[in-house]
């Protein structure tokens, strides 16, 4: 079987972050309203880290890590799953999966600002236009009536915040780290590493564990494509951009996801959206834009 060229194999890997991630707020959505969150969330890293670490082993992958691979692999792990996807998987309890996506479609900004910051790196006219967007969008989706007056949307929403700066810090952190160079090992063991916290969290936090035989079909079904397509395939096409192009394109997925989001929800979940809600997203997004696009 021939080997896939550096361009189509960075093609693929853009439509698993793409779409692939964007329906993962909706089986995320499905999922929380069964099992508890951070029960759900580790049992689906758990489960992709054994899947990942069998085909590592029958593929000859060799999977030594050094101390300091180890550690970094811990920190990203934390940052990414369980923090970034852990708590933002809990404050889906609170939120439409569409809404959700279009909070996390401010990671540019964060990664900019984050860029600015750590680096030093000095922001074009066209990045401060999008930041000053960005700001605007975040204003309004945030600051509906319905949501100002729901306290726990609320924390949804600031939490969600949260774990987006968490996922920005370390899309910056790893483009520069040492981690194991083999993509699918190194998704091996961040997700390994943060299955285990969030087992032990869900233990700490009283969760009651449910046997997958009494999960109903739909959340069997979301939790399969979660942990296959969702984790071991989309998180190693993310770690392989984030060492193959600059973080800030890797961040585009951040404003195709909320449409593929939007859309599942609306279709499947029969979620609304209000117009305002439409407004700030028009707003938030073509502020990613200017933050993502390049002059030719």
């Amino acid at each position: 079987m021939p080997k896939l060229s550096s361009k189509a194999s960075i093609i693929i890997a853009f439509f698993a972050i793409y779409v692939i991630w964007g329906s993962t707020y909706l089986l995320n959505k499905i999922s929380v309203t069964e099992l508890p969150p951070f029960f759900l969330a580790g049992i689906r890293f758990l489960s992709a880290s054994i899947l990942i670490f069998g085909i590592a082993k029958a593929s000859n992958f060799s999977l030594k890590i050094s101390k300091k691979q180890l550690i970094n692999s811990c920190f990203v792990g934390f940052l990414f799953l369980v923090y970034g996807n852990g708590v933002f998987v809990w404050a889906l309890k609170y939120i439409d999966s569409g809404f959700g996506a279009l909070l996390a479609s401010t990671q540019p900004l964060f990664v900019l600002l984050l860029m600015r910051l750590i680096d030093n790196k000095k922001m074009k006219p066209k990045s401060l236009i999008g930041v000053g967007l960005g700001i605007v969008g975040m204003y309004l989706l945030v600051s509906q009536q319905e949501l100002v007056t729901n306290e726990e949307t609320l924390l949804g929403v600031f939490m969600i915040f949260t774990c987006v700066f968490g996922w920005s810090y370390g899309s910056v952190f790893v483009a520069k780290a040492d981690l194991p160079k083999n993509y699918f090992v190194s998704t091996g063991y961040q997700m390994l590493i943060a299955g285990s916290i969030l087992l032990c969290t869900s233990i700490s936090f009283g969760e009651v564990w449910i046997s997958p035989l009494h999960w109903s079909t739909n959340v069997q079904l979301s939790m399969l494509a979660l942990t296959t397509f969702g984790s071991i395939g989309a998180f190693t096409a993310f770690n392989y951009l984030l060492k193959q192009v600059s973080t800030e394109k890797v961040a585009t997925s951040a404003y195709i996801n909320p449409i593929i989001a939007m859309l599942l929800g609306w279709y499947v979940l029969d979620e609304t959206l209000s117009a305002q809600s439409i407004i700030a997203a028009s707003v938030l997004l073509t502020g990613v834009y200017f933050i993502t696009s390049k002059k030719k």
